[in-house]
């Protein structure tokens, strides 16, 4: 090409301030907790936040499982190697997120999964958890094992669907207090875990020692002093208290050993469900014949559940079972599901696959420690937004539209068939 019938567009020329000016945007470092959150742009970003900003212990108590954590891995795994079945040419503009479960709509298919200690790892904790719930319009589940009471929880709460998860304990006196107590205290749904005849080998929170409340040893201090924020709150706010305990002094292994029944049986189940006027969940079933069972003795909801890996490492992976125990269920019961949920898009595919709704811990506490109750919004805004924009690239508008067909679980073992081609 000649130089004269080169565009002037092509043409070579010094470099001017004016013209490249306007494209040089420095971003200064996130100075107020709200830019640091806005900042994220999905839970595993609000993950290395949390990271940062608490102590190693109570950090490692809610990323860690049992022994290898393998179940947890591999949980992570059956959501990162599904294959989306996207539809074109659909009118996508409105998408409703809106789910049903237990007599309320829901804005979205999640609710806030059962966590203990929650106020160790952030000092807002449970009254976060439910305040930001209640705002979005979504269950909020306080657990046994909880650091704020079920009065106290409820009150800052009122309007939202507080559900309270329940360890059967062998004193059953004490267990039937506890069920009338989230009864009078306005709770609808109670979730009784089954999946804890004892509890699961945590080897993190083995080596660093956790206890109720963390002690204060040399390691403790020298890690402390790199977070002090988190430190400051947890000293000059109310000690620990528990929703079931007023308080506790000892390890989580002696505490978790205090607290679980190993005789629990369906006998115990159909007991609950003459003590409890509400809806009542079953969490922690891992098989298709439990789930049955669960129904058979009046669950009016089961969570497919592996208890986020922290009990039984290798156990079923909760959305590779989801396929067959919906398909035994046929609608007779409302389906739920964790473990292992980090995006939008892990939800969308667990209600194509037969789920009604769906419980996030890990990812709720990972935007709590990161930002406390602005972290737990943070949390909940990203996965509404990953839900829409999922929904819309697969050309679905509601809920109700998605299927199996959406979905093909067994996409990664066919890329492993297929020999590398190099390029």
């Amino acid at each position: 090409m000649s130089a004269a019938s080169t565009p002037d567009a092509l043409r070579r020329r010094v470099p001017r301030v004016q013209d490249f000016a306007p494209l040089v945007r420095f971003r200064g470092p996130a100075l107020r907790r709200e830019e640091r959150l806005r900042r994220a742009a999905d839970i595993w970003d609000l993950r290395a936040m949390a990271k940062r900003r608490t102590p190693r212990a109570p950090f490692d108590y809610v990323d860690g499982a049992a022994d290898a954590e393998i179940s947890l891995a591999r949980a992570r795994a059956a959501f990162r190697d599904l294959e989306f079945r996207p539809g074109v040419l659909r009118d996508v503009q409105e998408i409703d997120l809106c789910a049903p479960i237990f007599g309320r709509t829901a804005r979205m298919p999640v609710g806030i999964a059962p966590t203990g200690f929650t106020r160790m790892m952030q000092s807002e904790g449970e009254y976060a958890g439910a305040r930001a719930a209640a705002e979005y319009g979504i269950p909020f589940t306080l657990s046994t094992m909880g650091t704020a009471s079920l009065e106290d929880v409820a009150a800052v709460a009122p309007e939202g669907d507080n559900w309270f998860q329940l360890y059967l304990w062998t004193d059953r006196e004490r267990s039937t207090e506890l069920v009338h107590r989230a009864a009078a205290a306005g709770y609808r749904t109670l979730a009784v875990t089954v999946d804890t005849a004892v509890g699961g080998d945590r080897l993190r929170d083995v080596r660093n020692g956790m206890s109720i409340p963390p002690a204060l040893g040399l390691s403790t201090i020298l890690d402390a002093s790199l977070r002090p924020e988190w430190w400051f709150d947890f000293l000059t706010r109310e000690p620990l208290s528990f929703a079931s305990l007023s308080r506790f002094s000892g390890t989580v292994s002696e505490l978790m050993s205090s607290m679980f029944d190993p005789t629990l049986t369906l006998e115990d189940l159909d007991w609950l469900r003459q003590q409890w006027p509400g809806k009542l969940v079953v969490k922690g079933i891992q098989s298709v014949d439990d789930a049955v069972r669960a129904v058979d003795h009046g669950a009016d909801g089961i969570v497919l559940s592996n208890h986020g890996g922290r009990q039984l490492d290798r156990a079923p992976v909760p959305l590779q079972l989801l396929p067959e125990v919906a398909e035994r269920l046929g609608g007779s019961t409302t389906i739920i599901l964790d473990t292992g949920i980090m995006h939008g898009g892990d939800v969308v595919a667990a209600l194509a696959l037969g789920a009604d709704f769906t419980l996030v811990g890990r990812a709720y506490l990972y935007g709590l420690m990161a930002g406390g109750l602005e972290g737990v919004r943070r949390t909940l805004e990203l996965l509404e937004g990953q839900m829409r924009r999922t929904m819309s690239l697969m050309g679905v508008r509601t809920l109700d539209e998605l299927t199996p067909e959406h979905i093909r679980l067994d996409a990664a073992r066919v890329r492993a068939a297929v020999p590398a081609i190099r390029l």
